[in-house]
């Protein structure tokens, strides 16, 4: 596999090692990028605070890197031979609130901030959570109450709740792969991107142009504009930008040990969708907590777990159904049922996951740099460690 040791080397970087804004997201370059966010594009800082850190216990089981696993190709495996085998950056499971196996591969190391891609929507809807529950945001309200400049868009007529489960009607392709499907246009006017003439400016103003491609409330479809529009609605329900959001109702209260941050546009606008960086024993933290059902509410999270039955319809005619069989979408979660139970599973693409297992006491982080963004096999071969993992940790 390759290393991200030749890249951006030499005083100043030669051709060859140059990364930029035009070839970050390469194969070849995804493994140095990822851990150089801030060397890219400009970010806001997620702080923590050195009062509030939460221990992490730690007592390594040597067996956990031993646990069999079938993997989706029928072959057997350990689960280090499927992290060995699916780019890993950095690996954490935590069992009962203790680490029990903890790795940094390819030149991570625990201080080493690692981009979360789409696992942010996660924990941007753990602060949308949080204001509902305090009365600051309604779930059922139109998104044009807090953000009218969408009322001529594909958004007009879509409720917050809409957005949470991505079954707005907007007309959005999340096709990676395709350099015209809008979820890479959005980039450009993020920042993600080179800009080309005529893009929109920034995250928002790129959300007022989006159209209509079907009715609110239909079929679940993965939109990152969906988190985006939801980062506005937060800020604008309480005047206060996203990383101090995350930062105040989040970051400080589980305890984090090092500051995260968060990549802005242009105008400054924090890339709710994808943009946040951060150790992986602060994304452990995050996964305990969703697994203690503190901070966040727990109303919140048992709604998540437990949906109303439209929400599973919603997903099941889908083509993510036959990748995540029995699943769904809910309040920026995905939910992946097991011969155990159902895991919440927090994703991001290039390898991105939380994944936390309330019935075996599971939490597990893999952190990685996948050179396509996404992978079935690897997706499913994680899934299905961290659920063996969980079952042996259970007995």
């Amino acid at each position: 596999m390759a290393t991200s040791d030749d890249r951006m080397t030499g005083f100043p970087p030669a051709d060859e090692s140059l990364v930029d804004l035009s070839g970050w997201q390469d194969a070849s370059n995804v493994r140095w990028a990822f851990r150089h966010m801030r060397e890219l594009m400009p970010t806001h800082v997620i702080p923590g605070d050195p009062k509030y850190v939460r221990p992490l216990p730690s007592a390594l089981d040597p067996f956990v890197c031993t646990t069999p696993v079938t993997r989706l190709d029928g072959s057997t495996a350990t689960a280090d031979d499927v992290w060995a085998g699916t780019w890993t950056d950095a690996l954490l499971v935590l069992h009962n609130g203790t680490i029990v196996d903890e790795q940094y591969l390819s030149g991570m190391t625990p201080h080493t901030p690692h981009l979360l891609m789409s696992v942010s929507k996660s924990i941007v809807g753990c602060v949308a959570g949080i204001l509902v529950q305090r009365g600051v945001i309604d779930p059922d309200a139109p998104v044009t109450k807090y953000v009218p400049e969408v009322e001529g868009s594909g958004y007009g007529g879509a409720t917050v709740r809409h957005v949470l489960d991505m079954r707005t009607g907007v007309a959005f392709r999340e096709t990676y792969q395709a350099a015209d499907a809008e979820v890479r246009v959005m980039e450009r006017s993020m920042g993600w991107r080179p800009p080309q003439e005529g893009d929109p400016v920034g995250a928002y103003n790129y959300l007022t142009t989006l159209g209509t491609a079907s009715e609110h409330g239909g079929p679940f479809t993965y939109r990152s504009a969906d988190t985006d529009l939801l980062g506005w609605v937060c800020e604008r329900a309480t005047g206060t930008r996203m990383a101090d959001l995350v930062s105040r109702l989040v970051w400080i209260p589980m305890g984090a040990e090092c500051a995260a941050d968060i990549t802005c546009d242009p105008v400054g606008t924090a890339v709710h969708d994808g943009g946040i960086s951060a150790v992986a024993r602060d994304v452990a933290r995050f996964g305990q907590l969703l697994l203690d059902g503190h901070i966040v509410p727990p109303g919140w999270l048992d709604d998540a777990w437990h949906p109303p039955a439209d929400v599973r319809d919603a997903f099941a005619g889908t083509d993510n159904e036959p990748v995540l069989p029995g699943g769904w979408y809910r309040n920026q979660f995905w939910f992946v049922p097991n011969h155990r139970g159902t895991a919440l599973v927090c994703l991001g693409i290039h390898g991105q996951m939380v994944y936390v297992h309330r019935e075996t006491r599971t939490v597990g982080v893999k952190l990685s740099s996948w050179p396509d963004p996404q992978n079935a096999s690897y997706l499913i071969d994680t899934l299905r460690t961290f659920g063996a993992i969980g079952a042996a940790l259970d007995g």
